[in-house]
């Protein structure tokens, strides 16, 4: 009878340290923080106010709010964002909702949003000197 326990007490510990194991592996709900930008489509910061669709639309297509675990503060106006960013359009209330963003008017760059779920997003990423779709 004992020998069944400690089978029992061994299989059931394995399988207790597999299933925390898989939760700090990050099965997709990862938590992270996300720096958020108005830069143009090269990822070149530009004033938040093209980003401002309150505004009446002063951006048009050409600008985009661009989020990264990795932005942090401090990128100045004409400076090019580390790539590995993604992007969308700065009228995309769903993208803009989905990041605990207000879903429309201006968003400050730099500004840093805690307990994002997941990693990057919707629109485009950016590594290297191109782009390409992300998901």
């Amino acid at each position: 009878m004992s020998s069944r326990s400690v089978s029992l007490t061994s299989t059931f510990l394995l399988l207790a340290a597999g299933g925390a194991a898989a939760c700090d592996n990050g099965g997709g709900n990862q938590y992270v923080d996300e720096g958020f930008y108005c830069a143009d489509a090269n990822g070149v910061v530009v004033d938040e106010d093209y980003c401002d669709d309150d505004r009446g639309g002063s951006g048009g297509g050409g600008f985009f709010i661009w989020h990264s675990s990795g932005y942090k503060k401090g990128y100045p106006v004409g400076s090019r964002l580390p790539a590995g960013g993604s992007k969308f359009a700065y009228n995309d209330t769903s993208s803009r909702t989905k990041f605990g963003l207000p879903s429309s008017g201006k968003i400050s760059n730099g500004t840093v949003k805690t307990s994002v779920v997941g990693k990057g997003g919707s629109g485009t990423s950016r590594s290297g000197s191109g782009t390409k779709s992300g998901g």
